[in-house]
């Protein structure tokens, strides 16, 4: 259309690769297509055991009594609409989905129901999490949505039951009761976030960016009304609207409690609303801005100014009155003054930067990276650390500008934190910071940090899941380094670089042997120190291997279960036996590592695990004099030695009895032996004194139990 945004050209996936969104990844490794067909063909429904219908799926709500949680009933919609003696078929999604199709439930997820509201003008982004070829009938009581998280489209696959309250829906339900299509949603959205209770508190701009994966952009509206920039953010707004961007925004608490107050202009406290239209009006020869909100409750609207019930209306031209409604649907209409009073923040996410400067005619690309702060390693801190350099480096060369749009903002940077644990209520976040050097070519050290001053002088460190930054970059070559508030804070990152200049990008695992559009352009990650060339460039390319195969077998969250770290080992890693890494192996080498005890591994915890087990075949070659393949009683003892562990005959002949069976010890078994050992030793260390262990109960049996 004319003046629509260029659709953005994304260098991270090709069309139809896993995680794109033609062909975005399994949730929880769940194939809709086939679970689907399968239930078909045994004439059952099904019933989804990673999200069972049951209270732990309703997490801990806080406003449900025990009394109230008993009484909850899961049902499928045609047994809920029988509860209710209604003689109507449930309905997916009737005439299409429109933002009065939903009302709010009992959970406090008002901030995704107003990026569902605003997700319903865009079609195209509508269909992509809202698959609209399902039904109620035939379909085995399964249905499936798509969410864009951290990098990656995920297919989220559920059951249809849905928890009751006396026959009604706990949480979002149609308004005409037969339409289903949004509480399936938000039970999907649900999943991913943990529990529903797991919903509860959030800002628009999170789902806005799980709908498209875009860039978000927050405006503080009491300061630019303040600064005298409604010029500004009207255009914004007014450029947002064209662009096809999702609108959000939200009032502050009042007292400092997160309390939906409703206050005597009808404007609820501490809330989500979504913006739903821009228009300018003119009233006796002046023009006015106004912009239209919805409630997601459904009801409760603005009393002031150009309310549905202001006279105000009356008074404007009949093509300015066709865009007003007189109904109680939570909808209305405000000034653009009276909006920055009583709103706190604007939220606005395009799957395009296009709605920034309005220029609609340019092509933005986009390219995505995984990365890692791991503790001791490559968690360096902020600047005021001489630990700053070991922080994760990447390069943008930038070689091509308009000369015309001088000081135009054509960098944006996106980082986000992944979460450490599924549910989102429990996951914690560090102060994350961005910071850009113009540089000269290869890895700089401390030394540079201290002779030059970064591109933006103040340096933000946020605790929010995604720090966005925007710079108007020269042709040059740059210096991107995300780093954490301080030193060893160890987590998982993802870092997008938009542009819309000519500059030279390309993803981590370049070096990967895989067939890359971009082969011939600079990789973005640097190598580490060098203290020989060669060594440091056969230590670059081994990291970013491992971060590749990392990503090929970890689930969406970027975590391995037991039996993902065994499919990586015995596909990847030369072990010596036929059978390879048992299951029982992957899950004891896991416990070793998995220091939060979530019986997952993230990329921090898989890197200290596959150094130990690179650290431990070493060995293992050394031991093995012979070539045989495996180590005989002696060869295990010197081994063990060798790492500086205590031993004696009748230890080495227990060991050997416990983790081969035999009188030799294949790699596998020596690997998994020496990680228990080095736990066990660690442990004793750190707990003991004059050479005696103390441990309580507790300690006691997670030590024993988990390993």
């Amino acid at each position: 259309m004319p003046g629509s945004c260029t659709s953005i050209i994304n260098l991270r996936y090709q069309d139809g690769s896993e995680g794109s969104a033609s062909n975005p990844a399994r949730f929880n490794n769940q194939d809709y297509a086939q679970l689907r067909d399968n239930y078909r063909r045994r004439r059952t429904q099904f019933v989804d055991n990673t999200f069972p219908p049951n209270n732990q799926s309703l997490g801990d709500l806080p406003n449900l009594s025990r009394w109230q949680e008993a009484q909850v009933e899961w049902l499928r919609p045609a047994d809920i609409l029988k509860a209710q003696k209604k003689s109507r078929d449930p309905i997916f999604c009737s005439k299409g989905a429109s933002r009065f199709d939903f009302d709010q439930g009992s959970v406090g997820n008002c901030w995704f129901l107003a990026a569902i509201s605003s997700l319903t003008f865009h079609k195209g982004l509508l269909a992509q999490v809202v698959p609209m070829d399902q039904n109620f009938s035939d379909n085995a009581g399964i249905f499936h949505f798509r969410f864009w998280r951290f990098g990656v489209w995920v297919d989220v696959v559920i059951d249809d039951h849905l928890p009751t309250l006396n026959n009604g829906l706990m949480f979002v339900s149609s308004k005409d009761g037969t339409e289903f299509w949004a509480p399936l949603l938000e039970k999907a959205y649900a999943k991913v976030c943990g529990s529903y209770a797991d919903m509860s508190s959030g800002l628009p701009s999170e789902a806005c960016k799980d709908f498209s994966g875009g860039l978000n952009m927050d405006y503080k509206l009491h300061e630019a009304h303040s600064a005298g920039h409604d010029e500004e953010l009207w255009n914004a707004l007014s450029r947002a609207t064209r662009c096809q961007s999702m609108i959000c925004c939200g009032t502050a608490q009042k007292g400092g409690e997160l309390v939906n107050s409703v206050q005597d202009t009808g404007i609820v406290d501490a809330h989500a609303y979504s913006v739903t239209a821009v228009t300018e009006v003119d009233y006796y020869g002046s023009k006015v801005k106004l912009v239209r909100l919805m409630n997601p409750w459904g009801r409760t609207e603005w009393k002031g100014k150009w309310s549905d019930k202001s006279d105000m209306w009356s008074k404007v031209r009949p093509e300015d009155r066709k865009n007003f409604v007189d109904r109680n649907d939570g909808e209305f209409w405000m000034e653009l003054e009276d909006f920055c009073h009583y709103f706190q923040n604007l939220f606005i996410c395009c799957e395009n930067p296009n709605f920034i400067d309005g220029d609609v005619s340019c092509q933005w690309k986009s390219m995505t990276y995984d990365g890692s702060w791991v503790a001791g390693i490559t968690a360096g801190g902020n600047m005021s650390y001489s630990t700053f350099e070991a922080n994760p480096q990447y390069r943008l060369q930038v070689t091509k500008i308009n000369k015309e749009e001088q000081n135009d903002q054509n960098i944006f940077l996106s980082l986000m934190q992944k979460p450490q644990k599924q549910n989102r209520k429990t996951t914690k976040t560090h102060p994350i910071g961005l910071t850009v050097f113009k540089t000269p070519q290869g890895r700089v050290m401390f030394s540079f940090f201290q002779r030059n001053r970064p591109m933006k002088q103040r340096q933000l460190y946020t605790n929010e899941r995604d720090l966005i930054e925007s710079y108007s970059l020269e042709p040059a070559e740059y210096l991107i380094v995300p780093s954490t508030l301080k030193p060893n804070m160890s987590g998982d990152f993802v870092l997008t670089v938009y542009t819309k200049t000519d500059a030279k990008m390309s993803s981590h695992d370049e070096d990967d042997g895989g067939d890359h559009e971009h082969k011939e352009e600079e990789s973005l990650i640097l190598p580490t120190p060098p203290k020989d060339k060669d060594k440091d460039k056969e230590e670059t390319t081994d990291r970013n291997t491992i971060q590749a195969l990392f990503s090929r077998y970890a689930d969406q969250f970027g975590r391995l279960a037991a039996g993902q770290l065994q499919k990586l080992l015995n596909d990847n890693f030369p072990h010596g036996t036929r059978s390879g890494f048992g299951l029982d192996t992957c899950m004891s080498m896991m416990a070793m590592v998995d220091t939060n005890q979530t019986m997952r591994m993230t990329f921090t915890e898989f890197s200290t695990l596959w150094e130990k087990i690179t650290k431990y075949k070493k060995r293992f070659h050394l031991a093995d004099v012979n070539e045989n393949g495996s180590l005989s009683e002696r060869e295990l003892q010197k081994a063990m030695e060798d790492e500086g562990m205590d031993t004696d005959d009748f230890m080495v002949r227990l060991m050997t009895a416990r983790y081969s069976g035999m009188s030799n010890t294949s790699m596998e078994n020596f690997i998994t032996l020496m990680l228990r050992l080095e736990k066990i030793s660690d442990v004793f260390k750190d707990k003991s004194s004059n050479g005696v262990i103390h441990l309580s109960w507790t300690e006691w049996s997670n030590l024993s139990m988990y390993n």
